[in-house]
C-alpha cells in the first residue's frame, strides 16, 4: 500500500533525488546504464519533491548515485565484470584499425600510380617543349636576347606540331566534335609606352592588352608565317602564353586489375617579363583531368576488383557510422551524468562543481574517435566517387583518409592506458599540455621577431631569407641543428654591414634557441615526467569528485552492480504504475 502523498515504504528509496525537467526516466537509464536510485517524482507542480520539502538526501540512494558515477568511469574490461556489457567500442574500433589502414594502403598505391604518372608527364612536356632543358631548378632556366625568345616560342610550337613523331608516350592531340583544338600563343602588353632610359623619360599607359594567335595540328607552320603574325614590342612586354591540351592514358592500373584513367593536361608554358630586368624567366606547368575513358577492351582480364573496393568502402562506412553513433551516445550520457552530478553537489554541499571536475565528464579519446569517423566517412565517400570517376580529388581525399588513420592509430592508446605500465606517455602528455602551451605562446613572439627581421634584412642577400615561409623553415631547421654551415656561407657579402648584422643575428638566434628555449623545453617535460613517476608510486592527488567516488568500495566483480539493474527494473514498474489522476504508486 503507499503511503499518503504517493509514496511507499518499499518505494522509498528510489525516489529520493533525481533532476527531471521533462525527460524522460526511461531515457536517463538507458544513457547510463544504471539504477534509478539517484531519482524522484515530480510533483504536479513541475517541482521535484526533494527540493519542495527540503528533505536530506537518503544515505542508500547517496550510495547509489556514487555506484553510479563509479561504473561510469569504469574502463570496459570492468563494465564488463560488473554487469556483463560487452565492449562493443573497443571491438570496433580495434576491427577499424584493420580496415582502415587497409583502405589507406590500398588507396596510397593507387594515388602514388596517379601523382608518379602526373609527375613524369611534366617532366616529359619540359623536356620536349623547352629548348635546351635540363634537369635543373626551374628559377636558372630563362633567355637574355631578342632572338633566344623568338627561338623559344618557334621550338616549342614546332615539337607541339611534330608531336606524334617525338613523344615516347601515348599523347595525342585534344579533338572536340571531330576538331583537334587549337595550340595559343597570347601576349600581354601595356597598351601604350615609350620607354627612353637613356634620357630618363617614360610615357606608358598601365593597362594591360592581349592579342593571340591560334596554330592548328597537323598544319605545318610556314618559315616567317608566325613573325609576321606575331611579334613583340619588348619594351612594352610583360609575358607570353603558350597554351596547348594533350591526352593520355595512364596504362599502369591495369596490372592491378582497375580500368586505366584517360587524362587531360592543360600545358602553359609562360615567358615573363614583368621586371623587365633584361632576364626572360621561362616556366612550364600543367592542369590535370582525369576523366573515365568511353571506350575500352581489356583482353584476358576484368576490372572486377571495382567492385570488391565498393563493397569495402561501404562496408566502413558503416563501421564508421556505428561507431560515431557509439561514441556520440557516450558523451552525451557524460554531459547528462555531469549535470546530475552538479546539481547534486550544490543540493547536497550547496557548492558548485568547478569546470575542472565536469570536464572530468567529456572524454577526449571520444571526441578524437568522432573526429576520424567524421574523416573516413567523407573520405570514404569521395574514394568512392574517384574509383566511379565522378570526382579526381585525390590530394583532398588523401588528406581526410590519411588524417583519420593516424587518428585512429592515436586513438587506441586510450585502451593502452588503462594499464599503468603502459599509460605514462599520455599521462604525461596531458599533465604537460597546457605548460607546454603557455611555454610556445612566449616564445612563438621571439621566433616571430627573428622571422621579420631576418626577412626584412637578410632577404635580398641569402635565399634562405626571400620569402617568409622560407625564414620560418630556415630558422627551424637551425633550431634542430641542421643545414648549420650552408646558412653562414651562403650569405652575400655584397654589403659588410649586413654581412655583420647576419653573424649576429644567427649566433645569437642559434645561442638563445638551442642552448636556452629548447633546453628549458625539454627540462619542462621531463619535470612533468618525473611528477607523473612520483604519483604512481604514491599516489595522483584526487579531485572531490573522485574523492566522492572512492568512497564506494564495491569492486566490479561484487555483483552491487548487477543489483542496480534489479532495483532499476522495479523503479520501471513502479513508474509504469503511477497513477497521474490519484497521485499514487501502486508497487
Amino acid at each position: 500500500m503507499m503511503a499518503e502523498g504517493g509514496r511507499g515504504p518499499d518505494c522509498e528509496m528510489q525516489f529520493v533525488f533525481h533532476y527531471c525537467s521533462g525527460q524522460s526516466i526511461k531515457s536517463e537509464m538507458e544513457d547510463v546504464g544504471l539504477s534509478a536510485s539517484y531519482s524522484s517524482i515530480n510533483d504536479q507542480s513541475g517541482n521535484s519533491f526533494w527540493a519542495q520539502n527540503g528533505e536530506e538526501l537518503d544515505a542508500d540512494a547517496v550510495d547509489n548515485f556514487r555506484r553510479k558515477l563509479k561504473y561510469f568511469f569504469m574502463n570496459p574490461c570492468e563494465k564488463f565484470k560488473a554487469r556483463g556489457r560487452k565492449p562493443w567500442k573497443l571491438m570496433l574500433q580495434i576491427l577499424k584499425i584493420a580496415i582502415i589502414t587497409i583502405q589507406l594502403v590500398s588507396f596510397g598505391l593507387s594515388n602514388q600510380m596517379v601523382v608518379a604518372f602526373k609527375e613524369e608527364n611534366l617532366m616529359a612536356f619540359k623536356h620536349l617543349f623547352l629548348k635546351g632543358y635540363s634537369d635543373r631548378p626551374d628559377e636558372t632556366y630563362a633567355v637574355y636576347t631578342q632572338s633566344e625568345v623568338y627561338d623559344h616560342i618557334y621550338f616549342a610550337v614546332n615539337q607541339y606540331l611534330n608531336l606524334h613523331n617525338l613523344t615516347v608516350g601515348n599523347h595525342a592531340y585534344e579533338k572536340l566534335e571531330d576538331v583537334y583544338t587549337p595550340l595559343s600563343v597570347c601576349q600581354a602588353f601595356y597598351k601604350n609606352g615609350s620607354i627612353y632610359p637613356g634620357n630618363e623619360t617614360f610615357d606608358i599607359d598601365p593597362q594591360i592588352e592581349t592579342a593571340c594567335i591560334e596554330i592548328y595540328p597537323l598544319q605545318p607552320l610556314g618559315i616567317g608565317t608566325l613573325p609576321s603574325a606575331f611579334t613583340l614590342d619588348f619594351k612594352r612586354l610583360l609575358s607570353v602564353h603558350i597554351n596547348f591540351t594533350l591526352k593520355a592514358i595512364n596504362l599502369q592500373t591495369v596490372r592491378l586489375h582497375e580500368l586505366p584513367d584517360c587524362y587531360d593536361f592543360t600545358v602553359t608554358i609562360t615567358f615573363n617579363n614583368k621586371a623587365h630586368s633584361g632576364k626572360i624567366k621561362i616556366t612550364l606547368d600543367n592542369d590535370v583531368d582525369i576523366n573515365e575513358c568511353r571506350g575500352w577492351n581489356i583482353t584476358g582480364a576484368s576490372p572486377r576488383n571495382i567492385h570488391y573496393l565498393l563493397a569495402f568502402d561501404s562496408f566502413i562506412i558503416l563501421a564508421c557510422v556505428a561507431s560515431f553513433i557509439l561514441c556520440m551516445r557516450s558523451v552525451i550520457n557524460g554531459i547528462n551524468l555531469q549535470l546530475e552530478y552538479a546539481v547534486f553537489f550544490l543540493t547536497r554541499y550547496n557548492k558548485k562543481v568547478p569546470w575542472s571536475e565536469r570536464m572530468e565528464f567529456v572524454n577526449g579519446w571520444y571526441i578524437l574517435i568522432i573526429v576520424s569517423d567524421t574523416l573516413t566517412i567523407i573520405g570514404s565517400i569521395l574514394k568512392i566517387e574517384i574509383q566511379t570517376k565522378n570526382l579526381t580529388s585525390y590530394d583532398i581525399c588523401s588528406i581526410l583518409l590519411g588524417t583519420s588513420t593516424m587518428l585512429v592509430w592515436i586513438g587506441v592508446i586510450r585502451y593502452l592506458g588503462f594499464f599503468q605500465k603502459y599509460n605514462i606517455l599520455i599521462l604525461t602528455l596531458r599533465a604537460a599540455f597546457p605548460n607546454v602551451i603557455r611555454f610556445c605562446c612566449c616564445a612563438a613572439m621571439i621566433y616571430l621577431g627573428y622571422c621579420f627581421c631576418g626577412w626584412i634584412v637578410l632577404g635580398p642577400y641569402h635565399n634562405k631569407f626571400r620569402t617568409l615561409n622560407t625564414v620560418t623553415e630556415c630558422l627551424f631547421s637551425l633550431i634542430n641543428g641542421d643545414d648549420m654551415f650552408p646558412t653562414f656561407s651562403d650569405m652575400q657579402q655584397k654589403s659588410y654591414l649586413v654581412w655583420l648584422f647576419s653573424r649576429v643575428y644567427l649566433y645569437s638566434f642559434i645561442s638563445l634557441f638551442i642552448y636556452m628555449v629548447l633546453s628549458l623545453f625539454i627540462a619542462l617535460i621531463t619535470d612533468t615526467y618525473e611528477t607523473i613517476k612520483q604519483h604512481q608510486r604514491d599516489g595522483f592527488p584526487e579531485s572531490k569528485l573522485q574523492e566522492f567516488i572512492a568512497e564506494c568500495k564495491d569492486l566490479p566483480a561484487s555483483g552491487r552492480y548487477r543489483i542496480e539493474e534489479d532495483k532499476l527494473s522495479c523503479f520501471s514498474s513502479c513508474w509504469s504504475r503511477f497513477d497521474d489522476s490519484e497521485g499514487r504508486l501502486d508497487c
